[in-house]
């Protein structure tokens, strides 16, 4: 490739100018991060372990002290052990019609779009899909009781969260993708932490589509019927994940219990066997543009004054099954959840999204709360998320500890690139040119926050479920 002369690969002849310490050490970063010798970070593996100790390499370079006492050891990293769980059959729905035994077949008499967990029973409870009042008995199936849409997923997650076991909804046009996945293979559980039986996450729902001859059955059953959904499992494996945590002290007595957290994901796709070779999912943009990010914001607050408020820098495995690490996180924090007053993800900075305005970022959940207009006031080039219908607010790493309550949100540029999760999200794809400047326009409005006394509130009805 031929080179323009004083210009980095990947940097636009209009690039506006970014300090040059700062664009060489994003590059740094993100050449070793997405490069050929961590072979895509995998969740879980030994590439991701040398991530996550990259990045603790780089918080000791910088100053930055470890977050006693997440650390194991005195040390940066969080150990997370793992249990790997797997079906050795395909699930059947099983409930008595009639005085029968009823036995529904994966992928014939219903189709398993997501499964939480195995073997599940519970009583049935038949619910209107525009209730969102009635309270949910823990343990309980729930069967919705109109059509299926898209919004069928959102409230299955949303029931889940309220421990709704199961929700089983009727066919429809969103579910064709459920039908043909479930002929071809079993449905995948999620690995579980080890020491937090049930995360609750967005992954753990279990969402069943049911045939219109197997929902006439259901519906006519009473409330309180025993339904199962049955499955036996492989003998469980162990895995194990890791967490990189920082931090800087406050200096202010009034404000140093206060603490702001900036995070992103170590972890991506690992390295995938396709016929006589391999190809590895580097994850150039999802997500080491945003470990950068992190690194560059550490790097920016440590060299500077000591901020008011306590500054946590965390770096999350296995984000990529299921967010694991920012789950175990909001479990085992360095200081108390209800002394984190903000916190960013930062999730896909390495291009521009054609659906905002140049030099934009946008922040998931915009709405939610008043960080994002607070930060936008002091210079964050932030906007609303454009692409609410994907609710990428549930599916990052903000999400585990907004659920509990802390005004978390990701940000990100992502246009939904077709190298989402796939080979191509390589270095050769990154707009270095936005990438530095999403970072560095980021630095101040962040150094604002850490020293300011505003603390961020959730808007009326928008707190997460809990």
């Amino acid at each position: 490739m031929l080179l323009l002369a004083g210009r980095a690969p990947g940097e636009s002849p209009n690039a506006r100018p970014v300090q040059p310490d700062i664009a060489h050490s994003i590059r740094a970063h993100m050449d070793y991060l997405a490069g050929d010798a961590l072979g895509g970070r995998g969740s879980g593996t030994p590439q991701e372990h040398m991530a996550a100790e990259y990045v603790a390499s780089e918080l000791r370079r910088y100053g930055v002290a470890p977050a006693l006492p997440a650390g194991d050891d005195g040390g940066y990293l969080q150990h997370i052990a793992l249990e790997y769980r797997s079906l050795a059959s395909a699930p059947v729905l099983t409930f008595e019609s009639g005085g029968r035994a009823v036995r529904c077949l994966n992928g014939y008499d219903m189709a398993v779009a997501s499964l939480g967990d195995a073997p599940i029973s519970g009583p049935l409870q038949k619910r209107d899909p525009g209730d969102t009042t009635s309270a949910v008995p823990a343990g309980a199936v729930i069967l919705l009781t109109s059509p299926a849409d898209a919004s069928a997923w959102q409230q299955a997650n949303e029931l889940a969260q309220h421990n709704a076991a199961l929700v089983l909804v009727p066919d429809g046009p969103s579910f064709e993708s459920a039908w043909a996945a479930a002929k071809r293979r079993f449905p995948r559980l999620p690995p579980r932490i080890k020491t937090l039986p049930r995360q609750g996450s967005i992954f753990d729902t279990s969402l069943v589509v049911v045939s219109s001859s197997t929902f006439k059955k259901l519906a006519a059953l009473p409330d309180g019927a025993t339904v199962r959904l049955e499955a036996q499992l492989h003998p469980t494996e162990s895995g194990e994940t890791w967490n990189t945590v920082g931090m800087i002290a406050g200096s202010d007595p009034a404000l140093r219990d206060e603490a702001v957290l900036f995070s992103a994901h170590i972890d991506h796709l690992g390295t995938k066997q396709t016929g006589q070779s391999k190809v590895i999912y580097h994850g150039a943009d999802d997500d080491a543009s945003g470990v950068s990010a992190v690194l560059e914001l550490a790097r920016a607050m440590a060299s500077g004054p000591p901020p008011r408020r306590t500054v946590l820098f965390a770096f999350f495995g296995s984000e990529e099954r299921g967010e694991l690490g920012s789950t175990y996180f909001s479990a085992f924090p360095p200081v108390p959840l209800t002394h984190i007053v903000a916190a960013l993800e930062f999730e896909m900075l390495g291009r521009p999204d054609d659906s905002i305005p140049k030099h934009k970022l946008w922040l998931s959940g915009y709405e939610r709360s008043d960080l994002g207009s607070e930060l936008t006031a002091h210079d964050a080039p932030l906007v609303a998320d454009p692409h609410v219908g994907e609710h990428f607010f549930e599916r990052s790493d903000n999400y585990p500890l907004a659920r509990k309550g802390v005004v978390a949100h990701t940000v990100s540029s992502f246009g939904l690139h077709r190298d989402y999760h796939q080979p191509g999200d390589t270095l050769a794809r990154i707009d270095f040119t936005h990438l530095d400047e999403a970072i560095e326009d980021m630095i101040a409005p962040a150094e604002w926050l850490v020293n300011s006394r505003f603390t961020p509130r959730w808007l009326a009805g928008e707190k997460p479920w809990r």
